[in-house]
């Protein structure tokens, strides 16, 4: 991880996995292929899902995706 963000409880680790089994369910992919575009083909989990975990998470499960996937097509990020 970078130095932008750490996770730092169980929640937000809980939390990533939620976010990412959930990115590659809607979009029919595996799990890992979305971890490596939200970590090495981006920054997004460790500059805007971990930061950003204190709002996102009270939010629905589908606005939680749809935010993602629409933040990964403006960064380029194709699956």
């Amino acid at each position: 991880m970078s130095d932008s963000a750490k996770i730092k409880n169980t929640a937000e680790l809980e939390f990533v996995v939620f976010c990412i089994e959930n990115i590659a369910i809607r979009l029919g992919k595996h799990g890992e292929e979305v971890y490596r575009a939200l970590t090495e083909e981006s920054s997004i989990l460790d500059d805007y899902i971990i930061p950003e975990y204190d709002i996102l998470h009270t939010q629905s499960k589908d606005y939680i995706v749809d935010d993602i996937i629409s933040l990964m097509k403006e960064r380029g990020i194709q699956l």
